[in-house]
C-alpha cells in the first residue's frame, strides 16, 4: 500500500465579476486563513454546493445536464498547466469533481 495519495486535479481559469466589497472580503479572507483567493473561492464554492440540498436535488434532473455555460472560461494551454502542480486538497469539505474552476477576480 503506498504511502502517499496524489490527486491530480485539471484547473481551468475563469473571468468572474466581483463588488468591490466582496473582493475586499475575499482577500481579506484568504489573509486571515493564509490561503490564495482562489482557493478560497473554490473551497466556498465546493461548500456551498455540497450543502445545498435543493441544487443537489436539481443536479440528478435531465435539466441540469442541458445547461447553458455562462462562465467565462479561459483555455488553459499545456505551458499554463505545468505552473499550477495538482495537490491533494488540506479541507474535508473539498469537491470531489475533477475539474475545479479557479476565479480570476476582476474588478469592473
Amino acid at each position: 500500500m503506498p504511502l502517499l495519495e496524489v490527486t491530480q486535479t485539471r484547473y481551468v481559469s475563469a473571468s468572474i465579476r466581483l463588488t468591490d466589497s466582496t473582493a475586499l472580503q475575499l482577500d481579506q479572507y484568504a489573509a486571515f486563513i493564509h490561503a490564495s483567493a482562489d482557493e478560497v473561492m473554490e473551497q466556498a464554492l465546493a461548500y456551498v454546493f455540497s450543502k445545498d440540498r435543493d441544487f443537489q436535488e436539481f443536479l440528478r434532473t435531465s435539466e441540469a445536464q442541458r445547461i447553458t455555460p455562462t462562465l467565462r472560461v479561459r483555455r488553459v494551454q499545456a505551458s499554463d498547466a505545468a505552473e499550477h502542480p495538482a495537490k491533494k486538497p488540506a479541507s474535508a469539505t473539498s469537491s470531489a469533481a475533477s475539474t475545479s474552476a479557479i476565479a480570476a477576480v476582476s474588478k469592473a
